[in-house]
């Protein structure tokens, strides 16, 4: 820019790097990858869902078979035929009979009733991992998109240290600069490239893992994402824990192990009463008459102190660490719940704080900087520390923004979508 001075000229660079910075996010590459879409792939393509899905129906499988009479029991044979076989003896016939043993009433009810619990359970967890892969494809994703914004901002500063490297040699070349002044800008570009250098390699990294949690080759490319900015308010963790008691799937299977718990008690109650077993026979006599055959029998228990007694003392202690495991994953929810909720709060604010107060004074204090730089008045590292605070409050905000979008999920992957975060 002839007839324009050079620190004129970087102070138009600098509020033109800092005003695009303040849009960042704002504005998507028409390559994004949506959140929404990622979502959608990694529902269904996820094996670890998958398999937890098929879990659950197999599980499903099994009500019915406990609840069913135990199959009955066909009987073929020859009976009473005497070794000699010229002699004909008036007992000998051929026999068929079918016996069917039915449980005491209330056995296979509770049987059953266990098993649907467990069920249901089943269908619970696989809910829960959705919800904990959704939650964890989020903080991925929005981890990415901090990635982004920061090498932004850091390709950003070192082209605004290049630059002050061009004003340092200019100012050595007519003898107003110091030859230390040229080597410590080229020492602060150097710096800044192995920081940049190091944090694209941590975006490969994070965009493999990314790629797994979708089902997808660890090498596909993510170009762009989403990176919205947060909401202005997220629920109590009271108000949280209140939601999260009646929907959390964690929560929701434990309580059916619960209920599955007392069922299989109940069940082991039944078990000192006596099974009954119904057999019903034919008996084919060539020579004779035939015979019919009308048999009932029952179960002894009487091995009750050492068999049927210690299954209901392990169903009883089942049902009561099944309680406890229950109580146990409330009162972490309710925890983590709170701890979240704060999380989001101080992201949230610092990055409010960051925004509207500190990073402008950062920026006022570069271009201050800058002008006394170039009249003698700071000496070089001044101005180099002054851009390097810039730089590092604008990746803390994004960083602060990318944790609160993933305490957002995490607390999502508790109580549902109750906050109402951009998707």
């Amino acid at each position: 820019m002839p007839g324009i001075p050079f620190n004129a000229v970087l102070s138009i660079k600098l509020a033109l790097i800092y005003a695009a910075g303040t849009w960042l996010g704002a504005q998507q590459p028409i390559d994004t990858l949506r959140l929404n879409t990622a979502v959608g792939i990694a529902l269904e393509n996820n094996p670890g869902l998958l398999a937890m899905r098929l879990r659950a129906d197999a599980a499903s499988e099994r009500i019915s078979p406990a609840g069913t009479l135990p199959d009955p029991l066909l009987s073929f044979g020859m009976r009473n035929w005497p070794l000699d076989l010229g002699t004909d003896v008036q007992m000998s016939m051929h026999s068929i009979s079918l016996t069917q043993r039915f449980p005491w009433p209330g056995k296979l009810r509770f049987a059953q009733e266990r098993t649907e619990r467990l069920s249901s359970a089943s269908t619970f967890d696989a809910d829960e991992v959705e919800r904990d892969l959704i939650a964890r494809l989020k903080g991925i994703y929005y981890r990415i998109g901090f990635t982004d914004r920061a090498l932004n901002t850091m390709d950003d500063t070192r082209q605004l240290l290049r630059d002050f490297h061009q004003v340092s040699t200019a100012l050595y070349g007519v003898g107003e600069g110091l030859q230390q002044d040229v080597l410590q800008a080229q020492i602060a570009v150097a710096s800044m490239t192995e920081s940049i250098t190091i944090l694209q390699q941590d975006r490969m990294a994070t965009v493999a893992r990314f790629n797994s949690l979708m089902g997808r080759p660890a090498t596909t490319e993510v170009l762009a994402v989403e990176f919205p900015d947060a909401t202005p308010t997220t629920p109590p963790a009271d108000s949280l824990i209140e939601i999260a008691s009646g929907v959390r799937p964690a929560l929701r299977a434990a309580h059916e192990r619960v209920l599955a718990a007392e069922a299989g008690y109940d069940a082991a109650l039944k078990n000192v009463f006596p099974d009954l077993t119904v057999t019903l026979g034919y008996g084919n006599r060539p020579q004779f008459s035939n015979l019919a055959t009308v048999m009932v029998g029952i179960s002894l228990p009487i091995w009750t102190g050492s068999r049927q007694r210690p299954i209901q003392r392990e169903m009883l202690a089942l049902r009561n660490a099944e309680e406890a495991r229950s109580l146990d994953i409330y009162n972490e929810t309710y925890a983590r719940l709170v701890e979240l909720s704060a999380e989001t709060v101080r992201a949230r604010n610092l990055t409010d704080l960051y925004r509207s107060s500190i990073l402008p004074q950062a920026r006022a204090a570069v271009e201050s900087a800058l002008s006394a730089y170039r009249v003698g008045e700071v000496d070089y590292m001044t101005l180099v520390q002054n851009e390097m605070t810039v730089n590092r409050y604008e990746i803390e905000m994004f960083r602060l923004l990318a944790e609160y979008h993933s305490a957002v999920a995490q607390i999502e992957a508790l109580a549902g979508p109750v906050i109402g975060d951009i998707q």
